[in-house]
């Protein structure tokens, strides 16, 4: 499967790179993340239970960062074995354009299974492959851009231990407090 889509966020460049590399943005934006650890330059380990279609599994897998040009472009890989329900692996090559507004996120996502899940069916696991990277781009934009109601804002602890209402654009930018 394969596909290119872009979105635009309402943030700069800046912002929406430094949201890529975060590792508690990546573990958010990505559904069905149960545990994510580690760093963009050694990569990260990740844990990732989903259904599709009449399979459910928890994948166990590696998610690297490669070819990056900040704030201008990167590779996203990942790979997981879910047991018997067979492996999935894929990429997202992502690049980012100022816009007038902030940023144009553009990405062209590639997506290989095999063992059960390949069973499914092509148009099954397309479909899947499909949601999951509109969610996963979706959830980064949410990340960056935050609610647009502030009471709606998710209670984050900055780096001093301060809890305040926000979110990762302000956190990163030090844009003032959401609360």
């Amino acid at each position: 499967m394969e596909m290119s889509e872009s979105r635009e966020i309402a943030a700069p460049p800046e912002i929406v790179w430094a949201a890529i590399l975060d590792p508690e943005v990546l573990k958010a934006s990505l559904p069905g993340c149960k545990e994510l650890s580690g760093d963009p330059e050694n990569g990260y380990e990740a844990v990732v239970t989903q259904k599709v279609g009449p399979v459910k599994a928890t994948f166990n897998g590696q998610v690297e960062i490669s070819d990056m040009v900040e704030p201008e472009s990167l590779h996203l890989s990942g790979s997981g074995k879910g047991g018997a329900a067979g492996f999935a692996k894929g990429g997202a090559t992502v690049r980012l354009e100022a816009i007038e507004t902030g940023t144009r996120l553009h990405y062209e996502v590639e997506a290989k299974v095999g063992g059960k899940l390949a069973q499914l069916g092509g148009r099954v696991v397309d479909g899947f492959a499909r949601k999951m990277a509109d969610q996963f781009f979706a959830n980064l934009q949410a990340a960056v851009e935050g609610p647009t109601d502030p009471e709606e804002a998710p209670e984050v602890e900055t780096e001093d231990g301060e809890k305040r209402k926000g979110w990762f654009r302000r956190m990163v930018s030090g844009g003032g407090d959401a609360a």
